[in-house]
């Protein structure tokens, strides 16, 4: 779920240079009661993602609320995480972990100093983000998974110095397709940027990633940690380091997928490239009880969309970007 749209980075492939559109952030109740009804129906992983999440007040009451509950069909506590860039990360992981969240994933681009800048916009900042993952891990918050979004061109250069920094930083690497859920924009590129329009051209494909990786050392496979499980995961041959490969572009994994998406202004999307938001909040607003929600979701839900369309003729994007949906 998204808790809240305000971001204080302005990536390249992410944000446009300007505002754009504009979400409600609800309060932190109304999200905490949705949270109930979903985790009422089976769910047993929640993660609050943004814009950046840390910036939201009430982000910890809402995982101490959210830690009390227990999924329907299993004994095992919720597994609730958090996916921020890790910016105001270090002074607060203790916090988070004493509240009751269970991981982090921090999004995190590149391991040169520069690209990383070039890139967030928000120059020096790399090290804030490393002392982030390190504050994470020592306030038992690991194993910390790093999401790098591969753009051709401008960060493919870090993919052998992400396998480097996964084995000293003892850290998961994720490797992610780029998809196209950009903001609009006309701009132009900036100095050293490259273009934010999507294309397959960008992709750098799943293939090219383990191809490139087993240069450095020989790859070796990983079972999944479960069918809905979205990367394909690896490790080095001495066991030392992880490496997980999200392919969307290349490799779809539509058919297995289990995730929805609850937006910050409460609206449920079935998928990343949806059309259409929905109306939760609404329906809630209107004074249904929970088991009227829950009868309206498991209606919404039989009707995901079966694969997403990318590269075929016809595809249209979402109706939002990705930075509106949530990561």
């Amino acid at each position: 779920m998204t808790a809240i749209v305000r971001c204080n980075y302005r990536c390249v492939y992410c944000r446009t240079g300007n505002d754009g559109a504009q979400f409600a952030e609800l309060p932190i109740e109304d999200y905490a009661r949705m949270v109930r009804v979903f985790v009422s129906l089976g769910i047993e992983k929640i993660r609050l993602t943004g814009g950046e999440p840390l910036l939201r007040r009430g982000l910890l009451d809402l995982i101490r609320e959210t830690s009390r509950l227990r999924p329907a069909f299993s004994d095992q506590p919720l597994d609730i995480a958090i996916t921020t860039n890790g910016h105001l990360l270090a002074p607060v992981a203790r916090s988070l972990k004493d509240a009751g969240l269970s991981r982090i994933t921090v999004s995190m681009d590149a391991v040169d100093p520069d690209i990383f800048a070039r890139i967030t916009r928000v120059p020096g900042s790399f090290e804030r983000v490393r002392d982030g993952i390190r504050a994470a891990q020592d306030a038992g918050l690991g194993p910390v998974k790093v999401n790098c979004v591969l753009l051709r061109g401008f960060n493919d250069s870090q993919i052998e110095a992400f396998a480097e920094f996964s084995r000293r930083e003892q850290v998961i690497v994720r490797f992610i397709e780029y998809m196209p859920l950009e903001e609009a924009s006309t701009d132009a590129p900036g100095p050293g940027e490259t273009s934010r329009a999507w294309s397959p051209e960008i992709v750098v494909p799943m293939k090219e990633i383990v191809a490139r990786l087993s240069a450095v050392r020989p790859l070796v496979a990983l079972p999944a940690n479960a069918l809905s499980e979205t990367a394909r995961r690896f490790t080095f041959d001495d066991g030392q380091g992880e490496i997980g490969i999200i392919a969307p572009v290349s490799e779809p994994f539509c058919g297995h997928c289990s995730r929805v998406r609850l937006t910050s202004d409460g609206k449920l999307r079935t998928c990343l490239f949806s059309q259409s938001d929905h109306d939760l909040i609404g329906l809630m607003h209107s004074g249904v009880g929970d088991d009227e929600m829950r009868t309206w979701i498991r209606r919404v839900v039989q009707h995901k969309e079966a694969r997403h369309h990318i590269g075929e003729p016809g595809f249209l994007k979402p109706s939002r970007s990705m930075v509106h949906i949530g990561g």
